[in-house]
Order: C-alpha cells, then sequence, then structure tokens
C-alpha cells in the first residue's frame, strides 16, 4: 500500500545497530486512509475540511450546489399534480347510483304496503283483484328498474376504477423519479464516513466537483501500521495475533519501545525492498508482515521507521 522512504529506513538500520541487539525486522509505518469523493456533481458550496483536522464519522463537512436538482424536483411534482387532476370523481359518481337504488327501494317499500292493504281489503270484497294485479306489476317493473340501476353502478364503477388505475400508472413512474432526485439531493451533503485525520484535501469550496472525484484523505492515526519483513527461518516464529515489540527512534539516541500485534502475514515470497542497503540483502526473499500498535500518545508517524522483536 505505502512505499518506504530510503532514508528513513537508513536512518533506522544505523539506530538499531548502535542501540543493542539487532532487531527481528524492520519496517515503516503505515495507515490504513480512505479517499472520501464526491456523490454529487457541481459547484461546492462549502467544504470545511483542513489538513491535520480531526474529523468524526457521520459529521457534516461540506454540501455541494443542487439547485437544479431541486427544480427539477419541484417540476416532477407539478405533473404529478396534473395527472391526479385528471382523476374521475369516483365517489361523486357513484353517489348518483346511491341515490336511484335508495329512491327505487323506498318506492318498491310504498307498494308492498298498498299490496298489503288491497290484499286486506279484498278479503272484505272492498278491492278488486285487479288492483292487485296492478300493484304487482308495478313492483315488478320497480324490482327490474333496481336490477338496473345495480347493473349501471357496476359497469360505470368499473370503468373509473380502470381510468384511475391508468392514472396511478402514470404518477408512480414520476413519484420513482422524484425518490432519485431525493437521493442525490441528499448526496449534495458531504458527510464524514469514518473517524479519522486528514491528511491531504484534493478540493476546496468554490470548485465544481463531479461524482467519484477525491475531495479529501483521512485515516485513524490512533493506530498504525508497522509493515516489516521477515525472512523465510523467521517464519516459523511468527503468527497472526501473535504479541510482538515494537521500537522507533526517541530522538536522544535511544529507542522508545511499545507492543504491537501481528494482523496478517503475506502469504508469499517477495525480494526484500530496494531500501535495503547491500545488494546481497536485496535478492534475498522475505515475507511481508502487518503489525497493529496502538498510538494513543500520537508518537507515531506515518513514515516512520520502526524494528521488530519477536
Amino acid at each position: 500500500m505505502k512505499k518506504f522512504i530510503p532514508i528513513l529506513f537508513a536512518a533506522a538500520l544505523v539506530a538499531c545497530q548502535k542501540s543493542g541487539p539487532k532487531a527481528d525486522a524492520y519496517g515503516n509505518f503505515e495507515a490504513d486512509d480512505m479517499i472520501v469523493s464526491a456523490e454529487g456533481t457541481g459547484k461546492i458550496l462549502q467544504l470545511k475540511v483542513e489538513e491535520g483536522q480531526t474529523l468524526k464519522a457521520g459529521e457534516q463537512v461540506g454540501a455541494i450546489e443542487s439547485q437544479q436538482l431541486q427544480l427539477k424536483r419541484e417540476q416532477l411534482q407539478a405533473s404529478i399534480r396534473a395527472v391526479t387532476a385528471k382523476s374521475p370523481a369516483v365517489a361523486a359518481q357513484l353517489a348518483v347510483f346511491e341515490k336511484q337504488t335508495a329512491s327505487v327501494r323506498q318506492q318498491i317499500a310504498t307498494l308492498e304496503r298498498e299490496k298489503r292493504r288491497v290484499e286486506a281489503l279484498i278479503k272484505s270484497d272492498a278491492a278488486t283483484p285487479k288492483q292487485l294485479d296492478d300493484l304487482n306489476a308495478q313492483i315488478e317493473a320497480a324490482q327490474k328498474q333496481l336490477d338496473v340501476v345495480a347493473e349501471q353502478r357496476s359497469s360505470t364503477n368499473a370503468v373509473l376504477t380502470t381510468q384511475t388505475s391508468g392514472l396511478l400508472a402514470e404518477v408512480l413512474p414520476l413519484q420513482k423519479q422524484i425518490a432519485q432526485l431525493d437521493d442525490q439531493i441528499a448526496k449534495c451533503n458531504i458527510t464524514n464516513p469514518t473517524e479519522g485525520t486528514v491528511l491531504i484535501t484534493y478540493a476546496s469550496s468554490g470548485e465544481v466537483t463531479t461524482v467519484g472525484k477525491p475531495l479529501y484523505k483521512i485515516a485513524d492515526l490512533s493506530r498504525l501500521i508497522l509493515r516489516a519483513y521477515v525472512s523465510g527461518s523467521q517464519l516459523s516464529a511468527v503468527k497472526v495475533g501473535q504479541e510482538v515489540k515494537v521500537a522507533v527512534d526517541a530522538g536522544d539516541g535511544n529507542m522508545k519501545e511499545t507492543t504491537g500485534k501481528i494482523t496478517w502475514i503475506s502469504p508469499k515470497a517477495e525480494f526484500t525492498p530496494k531500501v535495503v542497503q547491500t545488494k546481497e540483502e536485496r535478492v534475498n526473499l522475505v515475507y511481508a508482515v502487518k503489525i497493529l500498535v496502538a498510538n494513543t500518545d500520537g508518537v507515531l508517524k506515518i513514515g516512520m521507521p520502526g524494528e521488530v522483536r519477536f
């Protein structure tokens, strides 16, 4: 991931040779950094990021212009309102049939009462059978009218349902487009994805950016990784999860020692990096290892040389 710095690596070798027992491995510190890129396209309205600044995960650090997206969203909303305005008044149109049905039912109820009265009068010879026949005919006609109204209501309801479904089919794609715009508008807010320290800034307020364009690089400096190299003969002495001693130059001729944990061992051998001083050492095959070291006091820096003792 990171390249060694020859001068620092050489200094580490000299310092180690002067400070006592020879170390088992040497390397340089690096960090798992992340490049934060723009998720929107447009002018950067604000970017509150400076090199060396510590940011929290989820912290909003800037914004990209989204006016055109907002205008397009409003246009789609207007289109939805226009389509919705064409929607038929289903309830109002069906209410007409409900009133007709109620009227016919009332008429049938009146005729039924009249029929019972006439039947009673016929028993006392106060009415004629013809009167009863006329009432039965009227009741039968009213019943047929009730059936016709029911059929008309069912037919009208089917037509209105089809029309409404067609309009909803037009509205749904517009709603999905609005959802897409909402997502794009949200991504115009630049949110820091992880806690860490800003290493490099690539953009600033006022610049025009595009989706995927780097904005800044961030890394968690509370824990650094020492990438060191071990020989094939040392490989059996190291394993993932093993705690080792890590030492760095304290600046006064002494070495500051701390502990670290091996988190990764390369499955493939490689030639020793060219930063090693002698040609003989450079042609040896070695295995890269990563050692996670806590940096709570901030002494360790990216690129700083270190040595390892198993």
